[in-house]
């Protein structure tokens, strides 16, 4: 279960940072506001290498505020219920129900998550030009490459065991 809650708060870390990636004036560092570090994340979209016009980067920037909003609530929401469950010790009556209700507002989050997420970026997108649009498919293809490259290398040079002698 820590596993979900730890995507889903990288997920919506991802959607909260792509809003600075993508609304810094063009003259800060990868298009990030000042004293922010982005850690990768936030650029899932690659616009700080789009060239991106002060119109496109108003309307992005609106997009993500807008959806940043939509879901402050429901993120609000699960996180207090999170905190309500992690409060429980396992004997207490309700643990199990707590739980389940937990398990399934995690399940449905993540559902809508994904799907504003797709929403997103389907709005973005409409945004970009053609010559943007193409730009864009090919930087995903190039990190789509280096990821497989970085795959490859992993097999061929796979880290050494924690189980075998040190200096063999």
């Amino acid at each position: 279960m820590r596993k979900n809650i730890t995507l889903g708060l990288i997920l919506g870390s991802t959607l909260a940072l792509a809003t600075l990636a993508v609304a810094a004036p063009a003259g800060q560092a990868d298009g990030m506001h000042q004293g922010r570090h982005s850690h990768g994340h936030g650029h899932e979209m690659g616009f700080s290498k789009l060239n991106l016009s002060d119109a496109q980067r108003a309307s992005i920037k609106q997009i993500m505020q807008t959806s940043h909003a939509q879901n402050k609530t429901q993120w609000e929401a699960l996180r207090q219920q999170r905190s309500a469950f992690e409060s429980m010790t396992p004997d207490q009556v309700g643990y199990q129900a707590a739980a389940a209700r937990l398990a399934q507002a995690e399940g449905d989050a993540t559902r809508v998550r994904v799907q504003q997420k797709a929403t997103v970026r389907a709005q973005i997108y409409a945004l970009l030009t053609p010559a943007q649009k193409t730009q864009m498919a090919t930087m995903q293809s190039e990190r789509q490459a280096r990821r497989q490259q970085w795959k490859q290398f992993k097999t061929e040079h796979p880290a050494p065991s924690s189980t075998s002698p040190a200096g063999q």
